[in-house]
C-alpha cells in the first residue's frame, strides 16, 4: 500500500456507527463462561484494539458482535439499533479473517467484488468500487491475478479491499496479521492503521501481540480469562496499570513484579525487597495516599526494565537507590542490552495460564533466586558472571496489593 494514497472521502459514503457492550455474557452449553459481564463502548470512527492471551474471550467478543455466536446475556448495539437477534448479514459490519478466506479459483476483482455481486449491486458501481479499493490498496495491477500469484501481505489487502467495498458501518478484525512473517506483521499493521484514520471507519480489532496492540490502537481494552481488565489508551494502559495482570501484560519485556516491603517511615520513604533496601521517591509516595496504610506491610512493587540501569552509566546515583546483583544472561540488540540478573526477592506470579486451574508460568531462577530483567545503554561494559549494580529509578515504581493484584493509588 503506498503511503501517498489517500482515501477519496466523496465515494466510500460511511455511516459510521458506534458499537456499545452492556453486561454481556457468553455461557457455552457445556457451562463455560467465555464472557463475563462485558461493558465496552466504541465511538464512532474509533480503532479500539481487543487483546489478551489464549483463550481470554477476545474472539469470542468479536463473534458476538458479527453475530456469529449467539449472546447468551446482556444487550449489543450497533448506532442505534439493538442487534442481539439480528441476522449478521443485516448488521452492516464487515469481518476481515485470519486466514483471508478468498476464493483461490475467482481473481483478485471477483473477491473484492463478490459480496456486491451477491447484494445484486450494479455492474458498473461494482466495478467502479472495486477499481477504487484496489487504488487505495495498491492492488490495481493484480486484478487479474489469483490470489494462489500473490504473497502474504498482497492476499490480506484483498481481504481487506472485500471489505472497504462494502461501506460498512463497522470493520471487525480477528487476528489478520497472524499468518504474516515478522517484518511483514510490522508493515501491514502500520498500513492498517493508516488506512482506518483515513476512512474512519469504527474498527474492533482482536489480537494476542500486545505490541500490535499498543501501536494501533486508539484504545486498547485488555481481557483475562473473560474479564475485562482495563481499557484505556495505549499510553495511559503502561504508565498507569490498573492490576498486575496488565502491568505484565502489556510491555516488551514484561514489568518485574516483586514482593516487597514498604518501610514504616512515609516521611523517608523506603521498600525493601529480600536482603536489599531501596530508597523511594517522596513525591511518587505522596501522589498515591493510600500507600500510607501499607506502612509496614508487604505489597507487590513493579519496575518497567527501562527503568533499570547500569551503575557504571550513572556514577552520580545514590547508593540507596542501587541493587546489587550478578549478571547471568544478557542479550545484546545493538540498539539497547538485555540484561538478567538475580534477586533473593520473590517475584509475584500472575495466573495468566490458558485456562483455570493450570499452574502459572515459572519463574527463571538462578541458584535459588529468581531473574530480573533491565534494558540498559549499549554502550555499558557489563559482562556474564560479572557483578553489576543496577540503578532503579524509584520516581517511577508501581505498587499493587498482594491479595487483590489492584493498583495502589488513592
Amino acid at each position: 500500500m503506498s503511503a501517498k494514497v489517500l482515501v477519496p472521502t466523496d465515494w466510500y459514503g460511511l455511516s459510521v456507527a458506534s458499537l456499545v457492550l452492556e453486561d454481556v455474557n457468553k455461557i457455552y452449553p457445556n457451562g463455560y463462561q467465555a464472557i463475563t459481564d462485558l461493558n465496552l463502548e466504541i465511538e464512532d470512527g474509533e480503532f479500539l484494539v481487543l487483546v489478551g492471551p489464549s483463550g481470554c474471550g477476545k474472539s469470542t467478543a468479536l463473534r458476538m458482535m458479527a453475530g456469529l455466536e449467539e449472546i447468551s446475556g446482556g444487550k449489543l448495539s450497533i448506532g442505534d439499533q439493538v442487534v442481539n437477534d439480528v441476522h449478521p448479514k443485516d448488521r452492516d459490519i464487515a469481518m476481515v479473517f485470519q486466514n483471508y478466506a478468498l476464493y483461490p479459483h475467482m481473481t483478485v476483482a471477483e473477491n473484492i467484488g463478490f459480496a456486491l455481486k451477491l447484494a445484486k449491486v450494479p455492474k458498473a458501481e461494482i466495478a467502479d468500487r472495486v477499481a477504487k479499493a484496489a487504488s487505495i490498496l495498491d492492488l490495481t495491477e493484480n486484478l487479474s491475478r489469483k490470489p494462489g500469484q500473490l504473497s502474504g501481505g498482497q492476499r490480506q489487502r484483498v481481504a481487506m479491499g472485500r471489505a472497504i467495498v462494502r461501506q460498512p458501518k463497522a470493520f471487525l478484525m480477528d487476528e489478520p496479521l497472524s499468518n504474516l512473517d515478522a517484518k511483514l506483521r510490522v508493515q501491514m499493521r502500520a498500513e492498517i492503521a493508516g488506512l482506518q484514520r483515513n476512512l474512519g471507519v469504527t474498527t474492533v480489532y482482536v489480537t494476542h501481540d500486545q505490541v500490535e496492540a499498543m501501536t494501533m490502537g486508539d484504545r486498547v481494552a485488555v481481557l483475562k480469562r473473560g474479564l475485562l481488565q482495563q481499557v484505556d489508551t495505549p499510553q495511559n494502559l503502561y504508565d498507569a496499570p490498573d492490576n498486575v495482570f496488565v502491568a505484565g501484560f502489556i510491555g516488551s519485556p514484561s514489568m518485574n513484579l516483586m514482593v516487597g516491603k514498604l518501610g514504616t517511615d512515609m516521611k523517608s520513604p523506603t521498600v525493601t525487597l529480600g536482603s536489599q533496601t531501596l530508597a523511594v521517591d517522596k513525591g511518587l509516595v505522596d501522589s498515591k495516599p493510600a500507600l500510607a496504610a501499607y506502612a509496614g506491610r508487604e505489597l507487590v512493587v513493579g519496575v518497567r526494565p527501562e527503568d533499570l540501569s547500569d551503575a557504571a552509566m550513572e556514577p552520580e546515583a545514590p547508593a540507596d537507590r542501587r541493587l546489587q546483583s550478578t549478571l547471568s544472561l544478557m542479550e545484546s540488540l545493538g540498539s539497547e542490552i538485555i540484561a538478567h540478573f538475580p534477586l533473593d526477592v520473590e517475584p509475584f506470579a500472575i495466573m495468566d495460564a490458558e485456562f483455570e486451574g493450570e499452574d502459572a508460568v515459572e519463574a527463571v531462577r538462578v541458584e535459588g533466586k529468581a531473574v530480573y530483567v533491565a534494558r540498559v545503554s549499549p554502550r555499558s561494559n557489563i559482562a556474564i558472571d560479572q557483578e553489576v549494580e543496577i540503578v532503579v529509578d524509584t520516581a517511577r515504581l508501581h505498587f499493587f496489593d498482594t491479595a487483590s493484584g489492584q493498583a495502589i493509588r488513592d
